[in-house]
C-alpha cells in the first residue's frame, strides 16, 4: 500500500496521546494506593492538556487524507458495520474524557464524593476510568481499520490490535518520563520503567508479526488472478503506458531494499535505543536524555507505521507489476 503521511501522523499522534493519559491516570492511581508520592493537581493537568494536544494533532492530521473534509461528519454514520466510523465517535468522546479530566485538576475540583471502603472515589477519579476505557476503545478501532481487512493479509491479524496497543502506551509513558524529568519530579524511574516494560512488550509483538508476515503464503496469485493455473506466467504488459490511480495508491514504488533499511531503521530506534536513553536519563538524573529517548521512539515510530503500511501487499498489485 502506499502510505499516506497524514495516516502515520494520525495514528502515531494518537497512540502517543491515549498513551500518555494513559500513564498520568496511573501515576494517580498508584499515588493514592501510597506506592508513589501524590504530585500537585497541576501536574497531572498539565500532563493532560499535553496528551490532548497530542489528540487534535492526530485529528487535524486526519483532514489532509480525506477528499471532502467538510462531509467529514458523516464518517459516523456506518457505526453498526465500520470500525472507521466508530473511531470517529470514540475519538472525540475520548478527548472530551481527557479536557474533563485535565479541568478537573486544573480548577482543582479533586475532593473526595464517597468512599469505597478506604478508597475516596472523586471526579477526577471517575473521569479517569471512563477515559481509560474510551482510550482503550480507541486503540482497538483504529486498528481494527486495518485488521478488519481480510485481502491484506499482512494487516488481517490479531497482532495488529496487539502492535497498536503497545506501541502508543510504550511512547505514551516514555513521553511521561520525559515530562518528569523536565520538572525535575521523582516519577521518572516510575514512568521509565513501564516505559521500557511496554516497550519490550511492543518488540515482541511486532518481531511476532514481522516473523508472521515473512512467512505468509498469499492466497492470490498471478494464476488465480487471471483463472491460469499454468506454472510459468509472466505480465508483459498492465494495460496502460502510464502510472494511473491503481499504481499510485496501492503501491509504495520503494525498493525492497528501501524496505529493508527502513525496518532496520525502525528496530532499532522504537526498541534499544530509547530503552537504554531511558535508562541513562534516570541513571544521570538527566532531562535531555530522557527528552531524547522519547524523540528517538516516536521517530522510528513514524517509520514503522510507514513499513506497516507499505508492507501490505494489495491483490489488485498483480494486475500492475510492469508498464511495458
Amino acid at each position: 500500500m502506499h502510505p499516506a503521511f497524514s495516516v502515520i501522523l494520525l495514528t502515531t499522534l494518537l497512540g502517543a496521546g491515549q498513551g500518555l493519559f494513559l500513564a498520568m491516570f496511573t501515576g494517580q492511581l498508584y499515588a493514592i494506593a501510597h506506592f508513589l508520592p501524590l504530585q500537585t493537581s497541576g501536574f497531572y493537568a498539565s500532563g493532560s492538556l499535553l496528551a490532548l494536544s497530542l489528540l487534535l494533532g492526530g485529528l487535524g492530521a486526519s483532514f489532509f487524507h480525506l477528499g471532502r473534509p467538510e462531509r467529514a461528519w458523516r464518517a459516523a454514520s456506518c457505526w453498526r458495520t465500520s470500525w472507521l466510523s466508530r473511531e470517529v465517535i470514540v475519538l472525540p468522546l475520548t478527548m472530551g474524557l481527557v479536557a474533563a479530566y485535565a479541568l478537573t485538576h486544573l480548577l482543582g475540583w479533586t475532593a473526595p464524593w464517597f468512599r469505597v471502603g478506604a478508597l475516596a472515589v472523586d471526579l477526577s477519579l471517575i473521569l479517569g476510568v471512563l477515559g481509560t476505557l474510551a482510550s482503550l476503545a480507541l486503540f482497538v478501532c483504529t486498528a481494527m481499520i486495518y485488521a478488519a481487512v481480510r485481502f491484506l493479509e499482512e494487516w488481517h491479524s490479531p497482532l495488529t490490535v496487539s502492535n497498536f496497543l503497545l506501541l502508543g502506551t510504550a511512547s505514551g509513558f516514555m513521553l511521561a518520563a520525559a515530562y518528569s524529568a523536565w520538572l525535575g519530579n521523582p516519577l521518572v524511574g516510575f514512568f521509565g520503567t513501564w516505559a521500557v516494560i511496554l516497550t519490550l512488550a511492543a518488540a515482541l509483538s511486532r518481531g511476532a508479526h514481522l516473523l508472521r508476515n515473512a512467512r505468509l503464503e498469499h492466497r492470490s496469485t498471478v494464476q488465480s488472478a487471471i483463472g491460469v493455473r499454468h506454472s510459468a506466467l509472466q505480465q508483459k504488459a498492465q494495460g496502460a503506458t502510464g502510472g494511473s490511480f491503481n499504481t499510485r495508491e496501492f503501491f509504495h514504488g520503494r525498493s525492497a531494499r528501501t524496505l529493508r533499511w527502513v525496518r532496520a531503521f525502525f528496530l532499532v530506534t522504537v526498541f534499544p535505543l530509547p530503552v537504554v536513553l531511558i535508562a541513562l536519563a534516570h541513571a544521570e538524573v538527566s532531562s535531555t536524555l530522557a527528552l531524547t529517548a522519547f524523540a528517538v521512539q516516536f521517530t522510528g515510530l513514524l517509520a514503522e507505521r510507514w513499513y506497516f503500511f507499505a508492507e501490505a501487499r494489495h491483490p489488485q498489485n498483480l494486475y500492475y507489476q510492469s508498464v511495458s
